[in-house]
């Protein structure tokens, strides 16, 4: 969605339908044209890695390592009250960490799709924005597959659909996977790394966790690469609803360095383009947050250690809703979050994160004309400016100060 311009991306909703209605129906004709195996779509998927370990027994093998999750959240108090989008994703289940091996593996497309050397598509390491079902992948929009680049040795793919694009995902998928990596497979050192490197947040991230002693690949539209030997770890961030042993893993390896003198009530900036889901007048709210002690921060203006640290310094952190909060991983125990939503896009993501932070406290705003009914599937005016009454924003931070 974000690709799109910012006048079209209310658009997205439906051309999000005709995107999927495409794959199906160009997949019917892509899965049957005659061309070359080593050039032909993938002509079946399975819904899980262990099942395409079954399927190709000699080829194809599951590392298994950290316990499945199931978790139930508490409902977030904020206005308006009892949202059915809370009820709906509140509960989460997170399968079993693993890592996928395929001999002769291949990967394809900036989202990095895995195909088992049966011309099988793996689709649990290959996941697509909202698709229902392996037919509507994008890959079947293909008539034929790129030429494949043979790569000896063993190679890792960190990418995925959101890969280079967003520094929640960057933060909350790509790393977390090498973690993973290290759990299933530990001194395991591979030849290559396809993952995303193009974005100074990317790169600043891939130097922090070591991940940029290796050789780099990056994952792009007509990415097509044949692995002596491919490991693709699960991508465990469902929904966005942050498993907890990811927050942990960003603690225990992307440590806050200088702590001492940050500010400690942050309100956390999107700047002032339109359509960037900004607050829209934050000038007058911050005359009202200052004397609360609140200083600005702009998160895409520092560095991502500088972030790590203004983070973990913050006991309390106002803003609207966006990527800068995946930093909420670093706060403190006892964190109090107010963040803001515009009326017709609400998103669990942080909310999620701060839950997993010992002693939190998160509320929510979202501006009018909010619907409290509306289901989670149909919020998706995703870059909407935020426009709420600052005195409305200054009570809830009273009120949240108070809780």
């Amino acid at each position: 969605m974000t690709r799109l311009p910012p006048a079209l991306q209310p658009l997205w909703p439906a051309a999000k339908v005709a995107h999927r209605a495409a794959s199906r129906t160009a997949g019917r004709v892509t899965r049957s044209l005659p061309v070359s195996p080593d050039r032909a779509v993938p002509a079946t998927a399975t819904l899980t890695s262990t099942q395409t370990a079954a399927a190709e027994p000699d080829a194809v093998r599951v590392h298994r390592c950290g316990p499945a999750e199931h978790a139930v959240r508490d409902l977030p108090v904020g206005t308006p009250r009892a949202m059915r989008f809370w009820g709906e994703v509140r509960e989460l289940e997170v399968p079993e960490r693993f890592v996928l091996e395929v001999a002769d593996g291949r990967l394809v497309g900036d989202y990095a799709a895995t195909i088992t050397p049966g011309g099988r598509l793996d689709l649990q390491t290959s996941p697509y924005f909202r698709i229902r079902g392996w037919q509507e992948h994008p890959i079947y929009l293909r008539p034929r597959l790129p030429e494949a680049t043979p790569l000896d040795g063993t190679t890792l793919s960190l990418s995925s659909q959101a890969s280079g694009r967003n520094y929640y995902h960057s933060l909350m998928d790509t790393l977390p996977r090498w973690g993973v990596l290290q759990e299933a497979l530990p001194g395991t050192r591979p030849d290559h790394v396809v993952v995303s490197h193009r974005t100074p947040w990317d790169r600043q991230l891939l130097a922090m966790a070591g991940i940029d002693a290796h050789r780099l690949v990056e994952p792009v539209k007509h990415l097509s690469v044949r692995a002596d030997r491919l490991l693709v770890p699960c991508l465990n961030n469902h929904h966005t609803l942050a498993p907890r042993w990811v927050t942990q893993w960003l603690r225990d390896h992307l440590p806050a360095q200088r702590v001492s003198g940050r500010p400690t009530r942050l309100f956390v900036t999107r700047g002032a383009a339109p359509h960037t889901r900004r607050f829209v007048r934050e000038a007058e709210l911050m005359t009202l947050l200052a004397p609360l002690g609140f200083e600005r921060l702009d998160p895409g203006a520092v560095s991502v250690q500088e972030q790590i640290d203004h983070f973990a310094a913050a006991e309390v952190v106002v803003a609207p809703h966006g990527a800068g909060l995946a930093n909420l991983n670093f706060a403190p125990a006892g964190v109090r979050v107010l963040e803001l939503f515009a009326p017709r896009y609400l998103n669990p993501g942080y909310w999620a994160i701060t839950d997993n932070v010992p002693d939190s406290v998160y509320r929510y705003l979202v501006a009018d004309p909010a619907e409290p009914d509306r289901p989670e599937r149909r919020m998706l005016n995703v870059q909407d400016d935020i426009d709420i009454d600052p005195r409305v924003v200054l009570a809830a931070v009273e009120e949240l100060l108070a809780a």
